[in-house]
């Protein structure tokens, strides 16, 4: 591995900042997860809920792909479906997957969904931040998540996470008040979660969004974007980078960096060179190596990351992929593509 005067937390800040590194700053979305032998170990003793809910085991499996891999940031175990269910919304996470009671279909049921406290009734997600930073040190960057405001409202309205979202978009579409008024509410609470994370240790924060790319440029720019800025300005200039990832939304990166994010994370139907060219130094970048690459062997994972770091010349870039590593993926050519990107030379310096 290529040696460097910078911690890890300052290597990454410095790659959310724009500013000169020595090497690209690597994780993996979904790090934390099934592909581990040791999280399929620990989910073998405990629900996936109970191990979000308790501190101890959400920063245990945490930590385990920084032990694993050797990652430059260790993202919280979490979902974004928490915020669902401290609003108000019944969770349940059989197998086949997770289940939201009474969905929002109509203004009275968006008016009944609560604010609510985090340092209270989420307290267990600041709590393994903190977990994570008292083990770590002040060297390792935590990043904390939410959901983007669209893709929550999709899930509260559908009531699971399937993949059809048919009627979030008819709802959009024929009672524009409903949603709106919606994602207004989830922008408010949203920013007071991320805040609570932010107290508790996290250096970054990000927004997962991932149904803008089944919005028209009109409506993420009328919905989407708006509730996106809300967040990000209520989270105000702390010092703490904003990213934003969205996924098959190439065609909103102009509008996504009008958000107030300082990186954009961008999926594997995104050039990255052509994300750079179009956005220049006005954003970050993070991503974005399809996860099937990973499943191949380690000399195409390899090659992957090089490549990726190539379209960028390594500034502003943060090297992960475009999506959440799949629960197949070896862990030796997860491995291998952490290491190729904090071996591979930065050939951009200014």
């Amino acid at each position: 591995m290529v040696e460097t005067h910078e911690n890890k937390r300052e290597l990454f800040l410095r790659a959310c900042r724009f500013e000169p590194v020595d090497r690209v700053p690597v994780w993996l979305m979904r790090q934390a997860g099934r592909y581990l032998p040791d999280y399929q170990a620990v989910r073998r003793q405990h629900s996936f809920l109970e191990i979000c809910k308790t501190p101890e085991l959400a920063a245990e499996v945490s930590l385990q792909p920084f032990r694993a891999l050797g990652v430059d940031a260790i993202i919280v175990f979490s979902d974004i479906l928490i915020v669902a269910e401290a609003m108000g919304m019944s969770l349940e996470v059989p197998d086949s997957g997770p289940v939201l009671e009474n969905p929002v279909r109509d203004l009275e049921a968006v008016r009944q969904l609560c604010d609510f406290d985090p340092e209270e009734d989420t307290r267990f997600v600041g709590d393994a931040i903190r977990a994570i930073s008292e083990e770590m040190g002040p060297t390792v960057p935590i990043i904390g998540f939410a959901a983007a405001p669209w893709t929550l409202a999709c899930y509260m309205i559908e009531g699971q996470t399937r993949g059809d979202i048919s009627q979030a978009k008819r709802m959009l579409r024929e009672q524009p008040r409903i949603v709106r008024e919606l994602l207004e509410r989830i922008a408010r609470v949203t920013a007071n979660y991320l805040q609570a994370q932010i107290e508790a240790g996290a250096a970054a924060v990000q927004l997962f969004d991932t149904w803008a790319g089944e919005l028209t440029s009109e409506e993420y720019d009328k919905f989407e974007r708006p509730a996106a800025t809300a967040v990000f300005e209520a989270l105000g200039e702390n010092g703490v980078p904003k990213i934003l990832f969205a996924r098959g939304a190439a065609r909103h990166l102009e509008g996504m960096a009008e958000t107030g994010a300082n990186v954009l994370s961008v999926d594997w139907q995104t050039d990255l060179a052509d994300a750079r060219r179009r956005l220049g130094r006005r954003v970050a970048l993070q991503g974005n190596v399809e996860p099937s690459m990973l499943l191949r062997d380690e000399t195409e994972a390899r090659r992957a990351a090089r490549e990726a770091i190539e379209k960028t010349g390594g500034l502003g870039h943060i090297l992960n992929l475009g999506h959440g590593i799949l629960p197949t993926t070896p862990v030796l050519n997860a491995k291998a593509f952490v290491e190729a990107g904090q071996t591979a030379l930065v050939s951009a310096r200014s």
